[in-house]
């Protein structure tokens, strides 16, 4: 089994583990983000509001198209961001850099191998999210939707393939700025403890990668939260006037946000977002860590 290989596996295990400990804060915080100022007075609120009219399955809601779409996203978040380590450190060997193997790369490199994750893992990041957005802040009562293939089908055939890329504008920038900061940070913390150990990187404690993890779930969010709430405004607004369509770009999505919301409408859904942010981020490093250690160990 080839590196890259092994690298989209132990992703994947990530991935899923992401999706089964952070889905029923997601919810909670895409439906604050997306409901009208004054709808929800906080975060227990809202989750209160969801658990008494929806009962406590609506807080997996739309849960098979992350399962699957973020186990493969990010699945290609780390065999693009392995990859790409793998690159530089081919980089650093013949420049005499980065230790013996080259693998001990700089901030610069770990910020672009973030990117290019982001990046690659956007492409399809942006219609699972959409996808899911749709199914989580759709009425319980008359639903538009079956079903996450049901959607797929809806939108694509009203609005064809632009229609099931919404929003993909804000989500590469979100993608490409956020993971930068997200592996840079998770890197650099176990650059810093292989050092002060002298160890490999398969002897580091799992529960540092959990700890790492959420350490760099938090520097993500510091960065991109506001930019995920013109996401999620983009990819639940209409597809055309007739529809409901309230913004034309998403330049529009901010003018218009800003202008009639105020600074607190960017932040709004920020508190269960950073109590989701260490266990779901932590898991997923989790997941990913020893994942990859049984498989470079094994295969």
């Amino acid at each position: 089994m080839s590196s890259t290989v092994k690298d989209l596996t132990a992703g994947t295990a990530g991935g899923i583990a992401q999706v089964l400990v952070g889905q029923p804060f997601d919810i909670v915080k895409v439906r604050m983000q997306t409901a009208p100022a004054g709808t929800y007075t906080g975060m227990l609120h809202c989750a209160g509001g969801i658990l008494k009219n929806e009962g406590p399955l609506a807080f997996y809601k739309g849960t098979l198209t992350p399962l699957l779409g973020i186990g493969v996203c990010v699945s290609i978040q780390f065999g693009a961001l392995e990859w790409s380590k793998r690159y530089f450190a081919r980089q650093n060997v013949l420049n005499g850099r980065g230790g013996p193997d080259g693998m001990t790369l700089g901030s610069g490199q770990l910020f672009v191998s973030g990117m290019f994750a982001g990046l690659a893992n956007g492409v399809v990041s942006g219609p699972v999210e959409h996808i899911r957005i749709r199914l989580q802040t759709q009425s319980a009562t008359n639903p538009v939707y079956a079903g996450p293939f049901d959607a797929m089908k809806k939108i694509w055939a009203h609005n064809g393939i632009a229609g099931i890329y919404k929003g993909q504008v804000v989500t590469l920038w979100r993608e490409a700025l956020g993971y930068g900061i997200y592996f840079w940070a998770y890197e650099k913390l176990m650059q810093r403890e292989m050092a002060r150990k002298g160890i490999r990187r398969d002897q580091v404690n799992p529960a540092n990668a959990v700890l790492f993890g959420a350490a760099a779930g938090y520097a993500l969010w510091a960065v991109i939260y506001p930019i995920d709430m013109i996401k999620s405004r983009m990819q639940t607004d209409g597809f055309s006037p007739a529809t409901g369509q309230k913004y034309k770009s998403t330049l529009d999505c901010v003018r218009t946000v800003w202008r009639t919301e105020g600074l607190p409408a960017f932040t709004r859904g920020l508190g269960p977002t950073l109590i989701r942010s260490p266990f779901a981020n932590g898991a997923t490093f989790l997941g990913f860590e020893l994942a990859s250690r049984l498989l470079h160990n094994s295969v």
